[in-house]
């Protein structure tokens, strides 16, 4: 009797512990750099969890939740947070920018997300180049 149900080829980059590496390097890397994790994250999630580009984006933030916060412990702990009051400025510019990018992600089209977030990419790398 044939099994009706067809095995998944399992690939190196389909398991388990490929998954936790590239995790521990987007965590790395966000860390290191306070941030930019999520450039990396993006892209894994929509090629290993096979996630269309917006959901892609919102589990990221959801993924960049708990590390962020992490880091920013470690940060305080080590003494390089400061609560002037630019940060408070540029914190809450950073809240709105936040909500207005998720209302906008939502309505706006996958292949212009697509495109703007490669030239997001492409320009920060520039940018590290220079």
């Amino acid at each position: 009797m044939e099994n009706t149900k067809q095995k998944e080829k399992k690939t190196w980059y389909s398991s388990h512990w490929f998954a936790v590496i590239l995790g521990a390097l987007i965590g790395f890397v966000n860390g290191f750099w306070g941030g930019g994790g999520g450039m990396l994250c993006v892209p894994a999630l929509a090629w290993l969890s096979k996630l269309p580009d917006k959901k892609a984006h919102a589990t990221t933030i959801f993924v960049m939740l708990p590390l962020c916060l992490a880091s920013f412990i470690i940060y305080y702990v080590k003494g390089f947070v400061t609560f002037d009051t630019n940060m408070w400025v540029i914190t809450a510019g950073f809240v709105a920018g936040g909500v207005l990018g998720a209302i906008c992600l939502k309505k706006i089209n996958n292949t212009i997300l697509q495109f703007v977030f490669a030239l997001v990419i492409i320009a920060g790398g520039i940018r590290l180049v220079m």
